[in-house]
């Protein structure tokens, strides 16, 4: 991590020399490895290590972003002298700028959010025998015909510093295992899959559980066909609702409204979800993907509502969005080393309501189970919603045969106003959302 503060203090250094009235600077490095693993042969095994620099200028409000690979101090002064070039020549924002002195942190506890394991980078060996393992566990099932099995491997390091005092970084690693099976031929082949994730390689599920779910799975889909076509509930399962809270995330942040084009432009203070949910962001979450000590502009973390008690309480903002709209940054900007600060939500969870999924089919009646999406149409300024899907037909409470190549649509703030939230949220994940049944949704099928 030395080396990555060394490398930001002089790109800080060198953007002062060339002009620049203020800046910050990223610097990252890290190593990833994957073995894939296809119809029993090692398909590809890759490697790398990166480090990768960039560097924001001001003059006044206007500014330039620009990044590169090779950290020799020759290259840093030709950086910082083209950055503050076409600084001069960029229009001006005066909603842009750094932080002031007195909103950055300064004091974060890395040891309690536990971003990354104190051990030994596994092997290409060892990943190459988890992704074998997934793939053996669900090639034992009768009508799995092929398998595509994963494993991988990162570790990742980020420090930032600006011209405002702030100085900063952390580190994270990952473990992966996946595995998607196949069943049938040609055009009745079907697949589905499996995934697991996580900061800590003790606190993943083994790669033969996740090899038997991914099988399970495909095979359940077996003879799917289009369901019918009418107006019904549907229950989007925990691996897909997720999507669901999204686009309302993505109706809230701060870029959209400042650009006037949300669905949910006008809806500050008003009811987007039941009453008697909320949804909470706190990225400050202990062995967690999202967590992270400060965001992408030095603001502090902070654990904050979104939605309480179904009335949305703020926008998602960074500071220049923030600015721009006459509010306090919420500390949620994220950045790359190419591009300048835009705001993203971290770690959300929506409230888990009192019924198991097993409940809300049995309460649903005839409808679809959903457990799989694809493509979107979305409207952001009205919120209408059209989306590919696949899953399970129910009738009676009960799951009858699997179901493809249909159509649900509806308009997102209904469709948010009705949700009716399962118990089944996965507690590692990032975004914590349970299954939920939207009643009345159209469905475009056979």
């Amino acid at each position: 991590m030395s080396r990555l503060s060394s490398l930001t203090e002089a790109l800080l250094d060198a953007a002062k020399k060339a002009g620049a009235e203020a800046a910050d600077a990223m610097a990252l490095s890290g190593t990833s490895q994957s073995i894939d693993i296809r119809a029993g042969a090692l398909e590809q095994a890759e490697r790398s290590e990166d480090v990768e620099i960039g560097l924001r200028v001001l003059i006044g409000g206007q500014q330039a972003c620009v990044s590169a690979s090779d950290t020799s101090p020759a290259t840093l002064a030709r950086l910082a002298e083209r950055a503050v070039a076409m600084a001069r020549e960029a229009p001006n924002d005066p909603y842009a700028g750094l932080a002031d002195p007195d909103q950055i942190a300064r004091h974060w506890d890395l040891a309690a959010l536990q971003l990354c394991e104190d051990a030994p980078e596994p092997s290409a060996a060892m990943l190459e025998t988890k992704a074998r393992e997934a793939e053996a566990a669900a090639m034992a099932n009768a009508g799995i015909s092929q398998v595509e099995a994963s494993a991988g491997y990162g570790r990742r390091q980020v420090h930032l510093a600006a011209s405002n005092g702030f100085a900063g970084g952390y580190e994270r690693t990952s473990h992966s295992v996946s595995a998607v099976a196949f069943t049938g031929s040609g055009t009745a082949m079907e697949r589905d899959y499996a995934g697991e994730g996580r900061i800590f390689a003790t606190d993943m599920p083994s790669a033969t559980e996740i090899g038997m779910l991914a099988a399970s799975r495909a095979l359940s889909r077996a003879g799917a066909t289009k369901p019918k076509t009418g107006t019904y509930p549907v229950l989007f399962d925990e691996r897909v609702a997720s999507s669901l809270i999204g686009h309302l995330t993505s109706a809230i942040n701060g870029a959209s409204i400042a650009r006037g084009s949300s669905w949910l432009l006008h809806d500050l203070g008003k009811q987007v979800l039941p009453a008697h949910l909320s949804l909470v962001e706190n990225p400050l979450r202990p062995r967690i993907s999202g967590s992270r000590p400060f965001d992408g502009e030095g603001l502090p973390s902070a654990r904050r509502m979104v939605v309480e008690n179904g009335v949305l309480l703020g926008w998602t903002l960074d500071l220049a969005t923030a600015r721009k709209l006459g509010m306090q940054s919420t500390g949620n900007a994220a950045r790359g080393t190419s591009a300048p600060p835009t705001p993203s939500s971290s770690n959300l969870d929506l409230t888990q309501g009192g019924a198991s999924r097993a409940d809300l089919l049995r309460d649903m009646g005839t409808g679809l189970l959903i457990t799989s999406m694809i493509g979107s149409t979305i409207n952001p300024t009205t919120g209408d919603y059209s989306r590919g899907a696949s899953g399970f037909w129910v009738e009676n409470g009960e799951i009858l045969y699997p179901v493809n190549e249909c159509t649900i649509a509806g308009n997102l703030r209904d469709m948010l106003l009705r949700i009716i939230p399962a118990n089944d949220a996965r507690a590692h994940l990032s975004t914590r959302v349970p299954s939920l049944l939207v009643e009345g949704m159209i469905l475009a099928g056979a």
